[in-house]
């Protein structure tokens, strides 16, 4: 009986400009790993992944592809966290910021090596509603960037798109919001965004919130307060030089995060805009999600298996 692990790709066909291509790259390195022809799912503009990753889990996939951007990754996020069935990015997109944090590469062959030599992380991920996230979630301006940033733009420029962006909101006027953590009193603040955190980095590299691990059962939460050009070219440098303390910047670590405003604000996860609202209401599932990682190069159990990964990744290269 064939006790090989079972596989499922899921992919959003927008961002892949060659799907057969991509199709016969990914079969065939599972093959030449001894691992069986993958579920091959592609996601909709109804449906951006979290069915597709569900129907996946239903029908015995022990590890599931994801070949998409943010939001691709986002929505199977939320459909495999609290199952035991690993998550495999396989960037695609301009974003990939949970690829970006946790160094799993930027090329399709490192992305399936990866997933095959078998190493695998544990890692939190915050909730709102129904829905999950594993990178970041924001009220105010990182969401009104996002929502300014041409596509066309990202597809020729990538991350620098978003500077563009946030140009166009640098302006605007601060939210009027109050903040509880872990339940606690509710504090008044003026800020230009909210941002909570499971890991630190933004795009293009900035890393806002240094001391955020995506397995430690809390979140980190930034509330940035500039009011005008200059102070956000101070609080940019503060971040870049990764300095202790940054100018208009207040960063908290909690389990819960309530953000509430007078006003419907816009929002985002994981780099994916959400509907706009008057609350962002957020809790962590500690150690949640199963996602495939590289394994430390002195793990003895990587031997048995080092041969067919490498025949595996000469094929795809």
């Amino acid at each position: 009986m064939d006790t090989a692990p079972r596989s499922a790709v899921v992919v959003n066909p927008v961002k892949v400009p060659d799907l057969d291509e991509l199709r016969r790259t990914i079969t065939d390195a599972l093959a030449t790993a001894g691992w069986p022809e993958p579920m091959w799912l592609e996601t909709t503009v109804e449906d951006p992944g979290a069915g597709q990753a569900a129907r996946a889990v239903r029908d015995g996939a022990e590890l599931v592809f994801v070949c998409g951007g943010d939001g691709t990754v986002m929505a199977c996020v939320s459909a495999l966290a609290g199952t035991e069935v690993a998550l495999a990015v396989l960037p695609a997109g301009t974003g990939n910021l949970l690829a970006a944090n946790l160094g799993l590469g930027t090329d399709l062959a490192t992305g399936i090596e990866v997933a095959l030599q078998g190493g695998r992380r544990r890692i939190d991920v915050g909730r709102v509603g129904e829905q999950s996230f594993a990178v970041m979630a924001g009220m105010g301006f990182d969401a009104q960037m996002l929502d300014a940033t041409n596509d066309t733009a990202k597809k020729h420029v990538g991350w620098l798109a978003y500077v563009a962006g946030a140009a166009r909101h640098l302006r605007d006027r601060p939210m009027r919001v109050w903040i509880s953590l872990d339940g606690g009193t509710p504090f008044a603040r003026r800020p230009r965004t909210v941002i909570v955190g499971n890991v630190g980095r933004l795009q293009g590299g900035m890393r806002l919130l240094p001391d955020a691990q995506p397995d430690d059962g809390h979140l980190d939460v930034a509330v940035l307060s500039p009011r005008s050009l200059r102070h956000w070219l101070a609080l940019a440098w503060g971040v870049l030089r990764r300095k202790p303390a940054v100018a208009r910047m207040e960063t908290f670590t909690a389990s819960t995060v309530e953000i509430r405003s007078n006003r419907a604000q816009p929002r985002q996860l994981d780099g994916d805009l959400i509907d706009p609202g008057h609350e962002l209401l957020i809790s962590v599932r500690p150690q949640a999600l199963v996602l495939c990682v590289p394994r430390p190069e002195n793990d003895p159990d990587l031997a048995h298996d080092a041969k067919a990964v490498s025949r595996a990744a000469a094929k795809i290269n």
